[in-house]
């Protein structure tokens, strides 16, 4: 049974609550969307959909294995449901504008959680420009939050993972290898609140509870002539990995191990180098081993990958990691050209 964070008296329940008077907690922290025409308290809602089509995905978090709630506080888990469902909508390269949200909770659930869970919600939509116009409840076993989000492709054709074509640039914006490391933190049995504010392993921690997907470079990829991208959910691997099967094509990482290569390429070093003291803080045996599998094979970091032919001007945060090679001519999919004999990262299904 789990505590929700806490061993004290938690107030009132979920169970002491009617659906009614759960929703009265629940929805006053949600904002509108911006093209809402009916939000909450009909059977549906309707949005206005200026550019006739839009964006929808959908994404399911379940306690005790997407969040730990002695890890995270229910702002930080409303926050983590509401980005990494954002993150799709922006891989897609489109604006997010709405979300709908079910959730499945014990009737020991204390209501403040509750209440907590829904201004994280809250917080993230407004920073993001979406807004929540229903969903569901019931009770069940465990937490589980259900979010479907909505985005408008503002007259731009989708960016699909099926485009990238021999020639192209693999750009990425975002963190890499954060999340995993943060992870790898809390498993060693760090508390967050005993490390220093404003330093890196504090930062990771942040990053793995409450992801921060970088929305506005999704859009502005698209602008510039993206020809594939999608959301690092996975890993790096893994989900070049996608965008090299959809497209019938190869797609060469720099190594982060190797810091030879020019200043735009070595992003990944950059951030294998960086994540190393925090694998040591993490009692990692090889840090630079740790970082560098955490930079190519951590999930979770929500940044987003994409391809673009030569030339194109790249919006402020996104950095050359690669390129794209015609599978006829080129060696195969490689890692700075050596083939990761490693884990290509998260399965979400069998973890």
């Amino acid at each position: 049974m789990s505590t929700h964070g806490s061993t004290a008296a938690p107030g009132p329940l979920v169970g002491d609550l009617d659906e009614s008077e759960l929703l009265t907690v629940l929805t006053p922290p949600l904002p509108a969307s911006p093209l809402e025409v009916v939000g909450n308290g009909d059977d549906g809602a309707v949005l206005a959909a200026p550019d006739g089509r839009y964006v929808v995905s959908t994404d399911v978090l379940v306690e005790g294995r997407h969040f730990r709630t002695d890890w995270s506080t229910p702002e930080q888990v409303g926050r983590r449901a509401a980005a990494q469902n954002l993150a799709d909508v922006m891989g897609m390269g489109a604006r997010p504008t709405a979300m709908v949200v079910s959730l499945v909770l014990p009737g020991s659930t204390p209501v403040a959680w509750v209440r907590g869970l829904a201004s994280g919600l809250g917080q993230t939509c407004r920073w993001a420009g979406a807004g929540v116009v229903g969903g569901d409840l019931s009770a069940g076993d465990a937490v589980v939050i259900a979010v479907t989000v909505h985005g408008d492709l503002e007259g731009r054709p989708p960016v699909l993972r099926s485009g990238a074509r021999p020639g192209d640039l693999l750009v990425h914006a975002g963190d890499l290898g954060a999340s995993r490391a943060g992870l790898a933190l809390l498993s060693a049995g760090l508390d967050p609140q005993s490390l220093p504010a404003d330093g890196q392993a504090r930062r990771c921690i942040e990053r793995f509870l409450t992801p921060v997907p970088p929305l506005e470079a999704g859009p502005a990829l698209a602008a510039a002539g993206a020809s594939a991208m999608m959301d690092v959910s996975d890993s790096l691997l893994r989900d070049c990995g996608r965008i090299a099967a959809a497209s019938g094509v190869l797609i060469d990482i720099d190594d982060p191990a190797d810091e030879a290569r020019g200043a735009q390429d070595r992003r990944l070093a950059g951030a294998r180098v960086a994540l190393e003291p925090v694998a040591a803080l993490a009692g990692e045996a090889d840090p630079a081993a740790a970082a560098r599998g955490w930079v190519l094979t951590g999930g979770e970091d929500h940044g987003l990958l994409a391809t673009v032919p030569p030339g194109t001007v790249l919006p402020a945060g996104v950095s050359v990691i690669g390129r794209v090679h015609d599978p006829l001519t080129a060696p195969g999919v490689l890692v700075g050209s050596r083939p990761w004999g490693g884990p290509l990262g998260w399965d979400h299904f069998r973890a």
